[in-house]
């Protein structure tokens, strides 16, 4: 019996040690701070696995500056005594620089700051973070007095950082609410399961809710992951997202009654797919707005948009030729495939030129659109403003409103059989012309927008009829931003 417990013993002191090794020689600590005195000590003091705790209440006008060196698997943690009651004010700012670094629990609540950014993912041009995670925060109501101030609530620099369950809203001054800066590498950010609720409209340019890049490295890999956020009222701009980089993926997003649209803006083969756009008859609430080369907008579900033009549910603008950077590259083979538009003003506006100076002349080029569910209300159901070049329809199905161009064999004008489901949303039923009518070859298309599978024939839009269990709905509140504002 005393052999046996010798051995657990050693057993514990081996355990022990290993772990003192895995976090740096030393013993993970926690630092509990009371000012932002003690907080800086703590962070030049902090080790892999190391916990700093904000004491709760008020932070007014600290600069907190988080730098330091974690480990993948004993990140370095900067949290909230209490989630959500560690509240920053003032001209209060945070800035992260290193690597596997976590921010937790933190509410920057009705300040401001005059310029730059709420939080930074960098503590200088030249210190960046890597493999960091700002999570269960929350910005709300921190926009200067001067509404043409231009200010950034998060900015993720470096690469391979996480912004998720935060919650983002009431941003009323210029500058996007949250941005990723491109450089030459491609980033792998993630953003997901935040929630970001309602900017009211700038009435100028510079009120994105999301951007990803800017016009001068729009032809940079950015690889941003950008997937299961909800966003609600954001009017900031046309723009709710503007994409200018390329490979990025937008997926299973929830658009409820914004007023605007998902905007490629620049950049090239980006992916929208698997996403709700609910407009409920709001005005100016769009879809996605496509420019560039070999984007692909599939699986998506549109209802009750009311945008025109821009804000289409979707609008494949025309192009400039030689366009510069800043400008409007030619749309071309874009795929838009295995869609459902339901009672939308508007659903397929082809060849539209901005009013800018800069608006193209060149309309979309070798583009298809394939299995797509449409059903109208008293618009034409495809306005085609210029006539696109090669543009391919394949297995379509529309209903409800005048066509807009002339027959197509590849567009059946026969009612869906859509029925309403519990949740709101319009499905086929079993009758629906639309099941197993699905053809042609498009590997990227595994699952429906409900996450199941798609086996066997394949069902017109972005449904696919199945005994499966649903995996994804419509985001609520409830399913995402910071656990602590539910409680």
């Amino acid at each position: 019996m005393v052999r046996a417990d010798a051995m657990m013993l050693r057993t514990i002191v081996v355990a022990f040690v290993l772990g003192a090794l895995q976090t740096g020689g030393s013993i993970a600590a926690e630092h509990r701070v009371e000012n932002i005195q003690e907080f800086s000590a703590a962070v030049r003091q902090s080790r892999p696995g190391d916990v700093i705790v904000l004491r709760d209440g008020e932070w007014a006008d600290v600069e907190l500056v988080f730098d330091s060196q974690g480990a993948a698997e004993h990140p370095i943690t900067l949290r909230a005594q209490t989630p959500g009651k560690a509240v920053l004010t003032g001209q209060s700012r945070l800035r992260l620089g290193g690597e596997h670094l976590v921010v937790e629990g933190l509410w920057f609540k009705d300040g401001q700051v005059a310029s730059g950014d709420v939080i930074a993912f960098r503590r200088s041009s030249s210190r960046l973070s890597h493999h960091c995670r700002l999570t269960q925060c929350a910005v709300t109501g921190y926009s200067p007095a001067e509404r043409k101030s231009d200010t950034k609530w998060v900015s993720i620099y470096g690469s391979h950082n996480r912004v998720d369950h935060c919650y983002l809203a009431d941003k009323t001054n210029s500058g996007p609410t949250l941005v990723v800066w491109v450089g030459e590498t491609p980033n792998h950010h993630q953003i997901d399961h935040n929630h970001f609720g309602p900017r009211p409209s700038l009435g100028a340019n510079g009120g994105e809710t999301i951007r990803v890049g800017t016009s001068d490295v729009s032809l940079n890999n950015s690889r941003t992951m950008v997937e299961h956020n909800l966003f609600e009222a954001c009017d900031g701009e046309i723009e709710i997202i503007s994409n200018k980089s390329c490979e990025n993926v937008y997926r299973y997003n929830t658009f409820r009654e914004c007023q605007g649209a998902l905007t490629l803006r620049h950049g090239d083969r980006c992916t929208v797919a698997g996403n709700f756009f609910l407009g409920h008859g709001r005005r100016s609430t769009g879809g996605v707005r496509i420019i560039g080369e070999d984007h692909k907008v599939y699986n998506n579900y549109f209802a009750e948009l009311e945008g025109i033009d821009a804000r289409a549910a979707i609008c494949l603008m025309n192009g400039l030729p030689n366009s510069p950077l800043h400008g409007y590259f030619q749309v071309q083979r874009a795929v838009v495939a295995f869609n459902t538009f339901v009672r939308c003003r508007q659903n397929f506006v082809l060849g539209f030129a901005s009013d800018n100076p800069r608006g193209g002349v060149l309309p979309p080029q070798d583009c298809v659109f394939a299995h797509n569910i449409a059903v109208g209300k008293k618009e034409p159901l495809i306005n085609e403003i210029s006539t696109p070049i090669n543009l391919r329809w394949q297995g379509n199905l529309m209903y409800g409103a005048p066509l807009g161009v002339p027959e197509n064999p590849d567009i059946l004008t026969m009612d869906p059989l859509l029925q309403q489901a519990d949740e709101g949303l319009w499905r086929p039923n079993r009758n629906s012309p639309a099941i197993g009518q699905g053809t042609g070859a498009f590997p990227f298309v595994q699952e429906d927008v409900d996450g199941q599978r798609r086996t066997g024939p394949l069902d017109i839009g972005c449904d696919q009829v199945s005994a499966e269990p649903v995996m994804r709905r419509p985001l609520t509140a409830s399913d995402v931003g910071p656990a602590w504002r539910s409680r």
